[in-house]
């Protein structure tokens, strides 16, 4: 059906191009192409969490979650922050659960920003921040993380801070890039946003994603950060069930209120049986401490499975992704290449160049490694061919 030109929408955001992944999964599906390009896993969750969600479905959960998230949920959320940071949140005024990561990013975003202000992020960036930035009305200040090894230049950052500047947006670990905050990281944010009133967007959906015995920095864990912070996660990364879109916000009481105000006009409430599967399966500790060594596992394998190809591996400290160089292949602009990556090997992967304003080319693609154990080796064997 054709609209009448009369009732044309004047774009908000008439650049914005559909999403890379959906170009690339729309190609390994026509291609038939092992799909390594979207974040998500192409094997089961836990069975207990099933069962778990069946039994509530059973009970009669079917209906609308509090506004802020079933309160079970948010004391088991309260008490792992507790174990795992020492810090205490009011599971009562400081958590709320949320219709996934994402939500909770344009909730955040949202609740804060207001037209003209600016907010720093830092390249290669999950490729929602500046729409949500700029659907508020105001303007991203896109900082590239140094190459090759993805550190972020905090100089820049203290020069990039005008008196416009309402929030700093940081990921760690870092999607697409797989670094994470260091301690050394963690010291110059504190100098730079003393006596300031910035806000802190941080991004922590693969806390559970670590590898290397390295330690994750969350926000929540200093309380000079904490307070000007809203800290977000996500139940589907941990949990293998990206589909249920169950994420969190953690945030001090007066942040969260105004929070509040808009997540209840963003989805009001959010998947009831799956709030309490979640709740009964966080009362298992293992059940997210687990969760490094079962991708590491799958890192492993998946390096492994491509140490003797011609891509030259980059280091991966955290998330399900890992970067790949292809400079010794070809001279291909990175979209060009891992179109004909589906095209020709039947490997679909994303082009890192998408996560930069000025879209850089470095000759570097993202694969996702959170798939079964054979799919990681069959794809490594059609990489190592190349």
């Amino acid at each position: 059906m054709q609209s009448d030109s009369a009732l044309e929408i004047k774009s908000k955001q008439p650049h914005l191009q559909t999403s890379i992944f959906a170009i690339m999964s729309a190609l390994a599906n026509r291609e038939n192409a092992i799909n390594l390009s979207q974040g998500f896993p192409d094997f089961q969750c836990h069975p207990q969490l099933i069962e778990f969600f069946h039994h509530h479905l059973q009970q009669g959960h079917n209906q609308y979650a509090p506004m802020p998230g079933v309160p079970v949920l948010r004391e088991r959320i309260a008490e792992k922050v507790a174990f795992l940071y020492g810090s205490v949140y009011n599971p009562e005024n400081e958590i709320t659960i949320t219709c996934g990561a994402t939500a909770a990013l344009y909730t955040a975003i949202t609740t804060v920003i207001h037209p003209a202000d600016e907010v720093i992020v830092f390249e290669p960036w999950y490729d929602a921040y500046i729409p949500m930035i700029e659907y508020s009305g105001g303007k991203a200040i896109s900082l590239p993380m140094e190459m090759p090894d993805f550190k972020i230049d905090w100089s820049l950052v203290k020069k990039s801070i005008t008196p416009k500047t309402r929030a700093i947006i940081l990921n760690s670990p870092n999607n697409p890039a797989g670094v994470m905050l260091r301690d050394d990281d963690i010291d110059q944010l504190k100098k730079i946003v003393k006596d300031t009133t910035l806000i802190l967007i941080s991004d922590e959906v693969y806390e559970h994603v670590i590898f290397d015995n390295l330690k994750h920095h969350s926000l929540s864990s200093f309380p000079e950060l904490a307070r000007r912070s809203f800290v977000i996660s996500s139940f589907g990364k941990t949990f293998h069930a990206t589909g249920w879109k169950v994420g969190y916000c953690l945030a001090p009481r007066e942040m969260m209120r105004e929070f509040q105000k808009m997540h209840q006009f963003v989805t009001f409430s959010v998947n009831t049986p799956a709030q309490y599967a979640y709740a009964d399966f966080m009362t298992d500790k293992n059940n997210y401490l687990a969760v490094s060594d079962f991708y590491q596992k799958k890192r492993d394998l998946f390096v492994d499975s491509v140490k003797d190809s011609r891509f030259i591996i980059k280091k991966c400290s955290g998330t399900y992704f890992q970067l790949l160089d292809y400079s010794k292949i070809s001279d291909e602009n990175d979209l060009d290449f891992t179109q004909r990556l589906t095209r020709e090997y039947k490997i679909a992967a994303i082009p890192t160049s998408v996560f930069f304003k000025k879209q850089y080319n470095h000759k570097i693609v993202r694969l996702c490694f959170a798939k079964k154990d054979e799919t990681l080796k069959k794809a490594g064997d059609i990489l190592c061919r190349i």
